[in-house]
């Protein structure tokens, strides 16, 4: 069982959008400048460290991200069992498993990073990471800072994040010290997320996410609030309001999703930094980052040995999670409602070009030959552009 995982604000990079110029997955970076009415693609290649800080380009860039990184990761045929994002990667999460569309995904990201930077100019505050001191310490530090202080996110053992006013996150800062915490380290972000400093924000967002509608998904999403599966659309949205102005839960959903047996985390999107706080938290844990396109080879390799083909009868082909490195997927061209063809169904031998269904009036035609494993869209689904629609194995 393999966990998909994506990043959230502070993953963003200059430059990070250069492996992928003219990758199959750039049209993504299209799309969203459409949508959101942004030129994405002048901030992931153009933009510099301070203008990315900027919490509105922050997550809409970081999040394009990602979901490039994820088509390029569904066209080999990888899928998760569960799906995560870290605070603005659980947008992507929700994207990723199909209960939010890329178009309202877009739409709700920009809505949500403008509703967080004006209540960050309303509620000036700031954020630290605390290193090598337990949970309880930390909200001891916050609590006898005596000052609107709080912790806001669980990422790790000895990894956490405190946020509030200036002069809050200063005096727990100091407290943190006394108690013994091996450093304290101040963000380059321009609020205090995920603290009661956000409140004012939750009304908007709701606004937004109820135009959103997200929906029922097949794949759970691990919620930052609770750390618990979720795969109904109306919890969801009072799970998203809430995430705002409650802490993030990181390392309890890292658990969750141990104890729900996934033994492979990969991490969609730049940065790499959850990768790090999987192998910090759980034992043995084996994760991997999928950042550029020249990883993707790697994330093959990877999978396969997650599953040794010492334990298979002789002659026996190593199946690993359905052996993926021999499946496909075949994906929307476009937006709207899906048809199928009648000829094809599951088991059915198709060639590279064979059309197997249509979106709207734009035609499916598979880049594979091999044999139809099962048909992931339904008849009269609508779809987003590269959704999947068909699984492929390839001969």
């Amino acid at each position: 069982m393999l966990a998909f995982t994506f990043p959230g604000q502070g993953s963003q990079r200059p430059g990070m959008g250069e492996s992928w110029v003219g990758h199959d997955s750039w049209e993504l970076v299209t799309e969203a400048s459409d949508i959101s009415g942004r030129d994405v693609a002048k901030l992931l290649l153009e933009a510099d460290a301070e203008e990315l800080k900027d919490t509105r380009n922050a997550q809409l860039t970081t999040f394009v991200s990602s979901l490039m990184v994820l088509d390029a990761v569904e066209r080999l045929g990888i899928e998760p069992s569960l799906c995560a994002g870290h605070s603005l990667g659980e947008y992507t999460a929700l994207t990723a498993s199909g209960a939010l569309g890329f178009d309202e995904g877009v739409r709700l990201v920009v809505a949500r990073a403008s509703a967080m930077h004006d209540a960050g100019i309303e509620s000036p505050g700031t954020m630290a990471a605390v290193l090598g001191l337990d949970d309880d310490d930390v909200e001891t530090a916050c609590r006898l800072a005596d000052s609107d202080v709080w912790v806001a996110n669980f990422n790790a053992p000895g990894q956490i994040v405190i946020a509030g006013s200036v002069d809050g996150v200063a005096k727990a800062s100091e407290q943190a010290k006394a108690l013994g915490a091996k450093r304290v380290m101040a963000l380059p972000v321009s609020g205090a997320f995920h603290t009661p400093f956000m409140t004012g924000a939750r009304e908007r967002l709701r606004e937004a996410i109820a135009l959103a509608k997200p929906r029922d998904v097949e794949v759970p999403v691990i919620s930052n609030v609770d750390a618990r599966h979720h795969s109904s659309g109306d919890e969801w949205s009072t799970l998203l309001s809430a995430q705002l102005s409650s802490p993030v839960r990181w390392k309890h959903c890292l658990l969750t999703m141990a104890e729900s047996g996934i033994v492979g985390f990969i991490e969609l999107g730049p940065g790499g930094v959850l990768t790090g706080m999987a192998k910090r938290t759980l034992d043995g844990c084996k994760s991997i980052s999928v950042a550029s396109p020249d990883d993707l080879d790697k994330l093959i390799t990877w999978i396969d040995a997650l599953a040794p083909t010492a334990t298979l009868p002789p002659g026996s082909a190593h199946e690993g999670e359905h052996l993926f490195a021999v499946e496909r997927m075949v994906v929307s061209p476009a937006a709207g409602v899906f048809s199928r063809i009648d000829a094809v169904t599951n088991n059915t031998v198709i060639e590279v070009g064979q059309l197997v269904g249509h979106v709207g009036e734009t035609e499916v035609r598979s880049p594979f030959a091999g044999v139809v494993q099962n048909f992931i869209a339904v008849e009269g689904e609508r779809v987003t552009a590269h959704q999947p629609i068909a699984w492929l194995r390839t001969h």
